[in-house]
């Protein structure tokens, strides 16, 4: 295939050959495939479609919504559910439909013959509708229709509160279920899945595990592929019916088991539905599977180096189920018995979860006179084989595969491939990530007010984003007592609180969680009489599952007057933008406040008896950015950007706003923090608290862009692939990143340039709860495409059965686009030293641990060179966020920097111009994207030109160096380079700060312990210190620095030389006078804060008026204390009370001023621990 004759809406309309798709996108795609088919045999039926959202199948709607133009041939009805049991219930219905009398027309004209109805979603979402599931299966489906549950299961509960899988739920409702191991088998068994349920009158299921839910591969489509094979069947005999009481309720519950359950296996042995994939004459051993673990065994067994005539040969034979419920008894008996021995020695079945399968096989066979030996999840002592919980995914079925072949069948692939991998794995070395990266609201997301509560307080947590506060900061979110189902939020309180010293709870709940089932809580709640607050986010979306928009979704106005009506005792409603919220047409009493008010009004309302409701109203950050993209909501012009000359990196920002745009940032003079404006959502709550180094902005002029020039891909050299996709050898590839910043979409732009190339692909994205912040895995596998046989036709292609998830070992590209994530153990494993290439971008982007707390660092360079280079064959380091911004002004392309740079490397065996196609197909920021690839891969091949062309591009800072007088202060000294400069340029601003005596009192104190201490390490720590200490930021100091020229140059280079910009300050007097927020000080006010810096020379004196209070007075003591302090370093490194040894703690005392952080009551608070930690010090050092 030439890159060119391939577009995304092939994925839907092609209708032979091979195509690219996802597995969300197959299961749209399945609806109209067999819609295709009805109407070939000349059926017209329509397709009804509602469910709820939940993650593996959270963006199905949004898919079906997407591509409703698509769908419309075929006469699509979607309807989203309000919530899992009621759109059931509603499919249902599309089966009785007929049996009102004949159906209305299409919009063409046509009548219908039926219906097929589909309803989806999670596997909690079936526990929730399973009685509606079961009324409805009882009925039963119509001739003419057909009715199939689509369920997401998540066993590794990544996504989900629960690990959840569904067969043994839809066994027990008699609902047949047929499990799809990839994309193709969402095409083929979908089809199956609809018609199956028409031929028997059952409901059908198709169970889509999250790894085939978020994954993609190749498929062959052809118009003759899947054609329905009925037999003697003829049209079902069952009329659904809903009268389900007497006579007629036995009759249906009789034909359920004795006619349609039949029905349903006479079409699955009919279709094939099951099959034995690999078989031979003498076999012994029989492996069983079903869906996305069948393709977890076929992987095993390649590992081991095992291929078809292997198996055989070794007498292995495996029985793949497409239908795991029913459990079809002709084709086991044949399984098992059709060998030249007449039986198998013994059958290992592989299964995620529990022993469904296992049980279910031991039951049929049970008193059978051939029947095997039957093991799955335990050996014969009890030992685990396969595991009942966690994920079951290719390196633990290889492991669990490999042992009891070798062990028990003395197979001697499987003993070599043990030896090898307890020769690579060390028993006793417990491996731990260097940092970890765990999910976070994002940036501006209202959340980030809306959970924060008083310390000790008791809070439920909710559904949805709300549940992330389980993985945050107590001090933030408060002491959570957990979260419950969708629909129960605080209802646990109901059976606590009369058992609890604690009176009062806090129940968080979001929008689209009261509007699905949290309604009734609440309202079991007021019953009860109990004292809760419900903290309810009014923010109009479902987020977490895509950014849906509630089902039955009220107004602000209808909510409040609903609530009312339920009896609850007060209503308040916080805002970002009170003005807008008062003008709704809020219920009578209600009480309308700022979000800054929040804590205040929770305590308030914990003081009020019964059920009181804090709806915090503010537009969801994620789909706010999305709809400013898209033009659909006005952004701000303002801009909100960091004066790091000011800011002392307390944290506090971060703290107040919880915002991950807030990014620490490392400096010459210690750490800062600055706002990173690509991720940005513009919610300016990181402008509350007393800091004065915040400035807003409104851009003038658009500077000019500083985007490089651009380059063709022809000036670059194509590089020699050191592995090159053959018929005997495939591809795997791994990519690391943050959630949000494009790792999917890397990984589809490779996997579909990789199909472009004429290879099949398969991609999983493990993302979990990664849209927020969090770590995201993406695998690649890309592999030949071939035909079944030299006269095989396009229908007939062959794909390698193989998981798409990567085994341990076998990674030949490591694709680090964050450090963090990279150098996870858990990510690291499936590299190779004699095989993986790793790129790795040294882009420091902070966790939420991070923005919060300044103790928490980025871990050292070589600490993740260490981590990574141990693993792999050979690395490549670069700053692709810093390149991107400097290339492109914008950090959003660094990620295809980096897929440049790996291409180059020559360790990824995809064409430049199959990738720059399928940049094209993606079509978002084409041209840039396109040109970052290609910088990518100049930084490999050329990386002179590359710093040449950013030295082109953009305003080169102005290095800082010390002045004469400095450099002839301390040339006596004999400091090294680094040490000269690092005390030099800190005398040249004490003088600025004060005065060249000032200077001199600081130089006497690091000359000192240069001469005496002979350490340099320590000469580092007190020059760094005591100037912090020393050039303390009063008022005479924070208004010099609002004038600072180089500044000054950023504001102007970023948003022009005509931008509007405002200091915002919380004057102590006017805060003490009761405001609450910032003031803006704009151009007007210039004149008076260069006056007030002119002032300086009070600064200590009696004339001071700023002097006299606690918080410049303790500063001028902590001076005095600090040179106290190194005399009595000085002294301990003179005297014997310290040894060699002791050098380092010595030092790292020297270093703890740097805790001495903030304004006002932050810097005051961070003075205690400061002075705490000291005395702890010096008495474990006695000194």
């Amino acid at each position: 295939m030439r890159p060119g004759d391939f577009t995304l809406d092939d994925r839907y309309t092609r209708e032979e050959g091979p195509i690219f798709l996802g597995g969300i996108t197959a299961l749209v795609r399945m609806i109209a495939d067999r819609a295709r088919i009805d109407r070939r045999q000349n059926l017209r039926t329509a397709s009804f479609v509602s469910g709820y959202e939940g993650s593996p199948l959270a963006g199905f709607d949004l898919e079906l919504m997407r591509r409703k133009s698509l769908l419309a041939p075929f006469d699509v009805v979607h309807r989203p559910g309000l919530n899992e049991e009621l759109a059931a219930t509603s499919v249902m219905g599309s089966q009785l439909a007929p049996t009102l009398g004949p159906l209305a027309a299409d919009d063409d004209g046509h009548l219908r013959n039926g219906v097929v109805g589909y309803w989806y979603g999670k596997a909690p979402g079936l526990d929730r509708a399973s009685d509606a599931l079961r009324h409805a299966n009882l009925i039963g489906t119509h001739p003419d229709g057909g009715a199939v549950a689509l369920v997401g299961d998540d066993p590794a509960a990544k996504s989900s509160t629960v690990p959840c899988t569904s067969e043994m739920a839809l066994a027990d409702l008699y609902i047949p279920t047929l499990y799809p191991a990839d994309s193709q088998d969402i095409l083929d068994l979908g089809v199956h899945a609809a018609v199956m349920s028409r031929v028997s009158g059952l409901w059908t299921s198709l169970k889509i595990s999250a790894h085939v839910a978020d994954g993609s591969s190749t498929a062959v489509v052809h118009p003759d592929r899947v054609l329905p094979v009925y037999g003697d069947l003829g049209r079902s005999p069952h009329v659904p019916s809903g009268k389900l009481l007497g006579a007629n309720l036995m009759e249906l519950e009789q034909n359920q088991l004795t006619t349609r359950i039949p029905r349903a296996l006479a079409y699955a042995q009919l279709n094939g539905v099951n099959r034995i994939a690999v078989r031979s004459g003498d076999d012994r051993i029989g492996l069983v599977a079903a869906g996305k673990t069948y393709l977890d065994l076929r992987n095993a067994l390649r590992l081991m180096g095992l291929d078809e005539a292997d198996m055989q040969r070794a007498g292995i034979r495996i029985l793949k189920l497409g239908m795991v419920y029913p459990l079809d008894r002709d084709i086991l008996e044949r399984f098992i018995t059709d060998t030249a021995a007449g039986q198998l020695d013994e059958v290992i079945v592989v299964e995620e979860k529990r022993d469904f399968i296992e049980t279910m096989m031991r039951d049929m066979l049970y008193r059978h006179p051939r029947a095997p030996r039957i093991v799955g999840k335990v050996h014969e002592d009890g030992s685990t084989l396969f595991s009942r919980f966690g994920e079951l995914d290719v390196d633990a079925v290889t492991l669990g595969l490999a042992t009891r072949l070798a062990r028990h069948h003395h197979l001697d692939a499987a003993q070599t491939w043990l030896d090898q991998h307890n020769a690579r794995r060390s028993p006793t070395r417990i491996e731990l990530p260097l940092a970890v990266r765990t999910p976070y609201f994002c940036s501006g997301c209202p959340h980030n007010s809306s959970t924060k509560v008083s310390p000790g307080t008791l809070v439920g947590g909710g559904i949805g984003c709300h549940a992330m506060v389980l993985m945050m900061d107590p001090q933030q979110v408060g002491d959570i007592a957990g979260v419950t189902q969708m629909g129960g939020e605080g209802a646990q309180w109901l059976g606590m609180a009369p058992f609890v010293p604690a009176d009062h709870f806090v129940q968080n709940i979001g929008d689209g969680t009261f509007t699905h089932s949290g309604s009734l809580a609440l309202r079991a709640a007021v019953a009860s009489g109990e004292n809760i607050t419900y903290k309810l986010l009014y923010n109009g979306t479902v987020a977490m599952t895509g950014g849906q928009d509630p089902v039955g979704e009220f107004s602000l106005a209808q909510l409040t007057r609903l609530l009312a009506a339920e009896g609850v005792s007060r209503i308040v409603v916080t805002s970002d933008d009170p003005s807008r919220t008062r003008s709704a047409d809020l219920a009578d009493g209600v009480d309308v406040r700022d979000r800054s008010d929040l804590a205040e009004i929770q305590r308030d309302l914990a003081g009020i008896p019964g059920v009181t409701v804090l709806i915090h109203d503010q537009h969801c950050a994620a789909e706010k950015r999305r709809k400013r993209k898209r033009g659909q909501m006005s952004t701000p012009t303002q801009r909100v950007v960091i004066n790091e000359r000011i800011c002392e990196g307390c944290g506090d920002c971060g703290e107040k706003s919880n915002c991950l745009s807030v990014h620490p940032v490392s400096t010459e003079f210690g750490r800062k923090t600055r706002i990173d404006q690509s991720s940005c959502n513009l919610d300016f709550s990181c402008l509350k608290g007393d800091c004065p180094s915040f400035v807003t902005v409104t851009p003038g002029h658009t500077p000019e862009s500083r985007r490089a020039t651009e380059i063709d891909a022809a000036a670059i050299p194509t590089p020699s692939t050191s592995r090159p996709v053959t018929a005997g050898t495939d591809f795997t590839m791994r990519i690391t990143g943050i959630g949000g910043t494009g790792v999917v979409t890397v990984s589809q732009i490779l996997a579909t340039a990789a199909f472009l190339d004429g290879h099949a692909a398969r991609t999983v994205d493990m993302t979990g709860l990664a849209q927020k912040g969090g770590a995201v895995v993406s695998d690649i596998k890309v592999s030949a495409l071939s035909s079944a046989g030299p006269d095989a036709g396009r229908a007939d292609l062959r794909l390698i059965e193989q998981a798409a998830k990567a085994a341990a070992d076998t990674c030949d590209l490591y694709l680090a686009c964050d450090s963090i994530v990279g150098t996870d153990p858990a990510n690291l494993k499936v590299t190779a030293p004699d095989r993986t290439v790793a790129v790795v971008s040294t882009t420091r982007i902070p966790t939420g641990a991070m923005v919060i707390d300044t103790s928490v660092g980025f871990p050292a360079d070589v600490s993740v060179h260490e981590s990574i280079d141990a693993r792999v064959s050979r690395a490549a380091y670069l700053d692709a966020g810093a390149l991107a911004t400097e290339l492109f002004d914008d950090e959003q392309f660094a990620n295809m920097v980096m897929v440049g740079a790996a291409y180059q490397t020559g360790a990824l065996p995809i064409s430049a111009e199959a990738i720059e196609r399928a940049v094209e197909l993606n079509g978002v920021a084409v041209a840039a994207n396109l040109q970052a690839f290609r910088r990518g891969r100049q930084v490999i091949e050329d990386p002179e030109a590359v710093s040449h062309e950013i030295t082109a591009a953009g305003v080169e800072p102005v290095a800082v160096e010390p002045s004469s007088f400095a450099r002839g202060q301390i040339a006596h000294l004999g400091l090294s380079d680094d040490l000269a400069y690092t005390v030099g340029i800190r005398v040249d601003e004490l003088v600025v700060y004060a005065d060249e005596r000032y200077a001199g009192a600081y130089l006497d104190v690091v000359g000192r312990v240069a001469r005496e201490s002979g350490s340099p390490e320590l000469v580092d720590a007190v020059a760094r210190n005591l100037y912090k200490l020393m050039a303390y930021k009063d008022e005479y100091e924070v208004a010099r620095l609002t004038a600072d020229p180089a500044f000054a140059a950023q504001i102007a280079g970023e948003y022009g030389d005509d931008a509007k910009v405002a200091v915002r300050l919380h004057p102590p007097l006017l805060r003490a006078l009761g405001r609450k927020e910032k003031m803006a000080f704009g151009a007007r006010t210039a004149p008076v804060l260069a006056g007030l810096a002119k002032m300086k020379k009070l600064r200590g004196t009696r004339l001071d008026p700023f002097g006299y209070t606690e918080i410049r007075r303790t500063e001028r003591e902590l001076v005095v204390e600090y040179s106290d302090l190194v005399d009595a370093i000085l002294g301990a490194l003179a005297s014997a009370t310290a040894e060699p040894g002791r050098l380092s703690a010595l030092v790292e005392l020297a270093g703890l001023p740097d805790m001495v952080r903030g304004y006002e009551q932050i810097k005051m608070d961070n003075v205690a621990k400061y002075r705490a930690e000291v005395e702890r010090r010096r008495a474990e050092l006695g000194i």
